[in-house]
């Protein structure tokens, strides 16, 4: 007080609400200014997250589409002829959209009672759809998805002659071939894996049906491309699994020894989706 009475500086008295009305002017002011400067980076973050909504929303039937059912569930395993079979005739098919479960045969869970529901039998493939249609055999499976899909794997149900020579190809392959076939692919295969000697009489016997088979596929192929005539279906679908397993087993020369069945066998296996499914099956299994 003494040092302000010498410098002559009078003392003013201020009300308090005057006092407090610049300090609140002084806060606006502030406010405003802050305000002011965080302003423009506001709306940058609005303009942001409304551009990051927008793409959202345009990738949302996309992402919808990415997380949708399968059309159905096919349960195989890995190393199953069976399963290859219906895998084969979903590639000819070009049909992706379905998801494969895969059975352990070594542990016995197609024998579990889940799968047993599936397929009565204790086997696979089985495949099933979200209404509850399940069906199970791989022949029936293939010709079912072909007819279901419009595969072109089939004559036309127009064409009644093409129909016939098709059933009668299918039950060449199932009657003649499939089950000498399966023998050998058991024995010489499967047991394998599973290290149990392989019955050499069972094979020499299995070898001699399926050699005769050829003897005949020879005669008829020298008048048609293809198993149930000029055109690729099904009925060629079937045997390539249990081929490829007796170029497994070694025997081989049972194909390459006959010049139609060779060639048959050579426009069947340079197909692309054919090509395609083995080669990325191969790559699977580190060969």
């Amino acid at each position: 007080m003494e040092a302000l009475s010498k410098a002559n500086v009078p003392l003013q008295w201020v009300h308090p609400s005057t006092a407090t009305d610049y300090i609140r002017g002084r806060m606006v002011s502030i406010d405003l200014y802050i305000v002011l400067r965080i302003l423009p980076f506001f709306w940058k973050a609005v303009l942001e997250l409304m551009s990051r909504l927008n793409n959202i929303l345009k990738l949302g039937p996309r992402l919808l589409h990415n997380f949708k059912m399968p059309a159905f569930t096919l349960y195989g395993a890995r190393g199953s002829t069976n399963t290859d079979r219906v895998r084969l005739t979903l590639a000819e098919g070009g049909f992706t959209d379905y998801e494969l479960v895969l059975i352990n045969l070594s542990k016995g869970e197609q024998k579990s009672q889940e799968n047993i529901q599936r397929h009565p039998w204790g086997k696979v493939p089985s495949i099933s759809f979200s209404n509850g249609f399940t069906l199970y055999e791989s022949r029936a499976i293939c010709k079912y998805l072909a007819k279901k899909y419009s595969f072109p794997l089939l004559p036309s149900d127009s064409d009644v002659e093409a129909t016939a020579l098709f059933d009668q190809a299918q039950s060449e392959e199932m009657n003649y071939f499939a089950e000498p076939a399966g023998r050998i692919a058991f024995e010489k295969f499967a047991k394998k894996f599973i290290g149990i000697p392989a019955n050499e009489a069972v094979v020499t016997d299995a070898l001699k049906s399926v050699e005769a088979f050829f003897d005949v596929a020879e005669r008829l192929l020298q008048h048609k491309d293809y198993m149930a005539g000029d055109s690729f279906t099904l009925a060629d679908i079937y045997y390539i699994p249990l081929i490829q397993r007796l170029y497994a087993c070694g025997y081989g020369d049972i194909i390459t020894s006959r010049k139609a069945v060779s060639a048959w066998w050579d426009r069947v296996m340079n197909r692309p989706a054919i090509q395609k499914m083995l080669a990325t099956d191969k790559a699977a299994a580190g060969r």
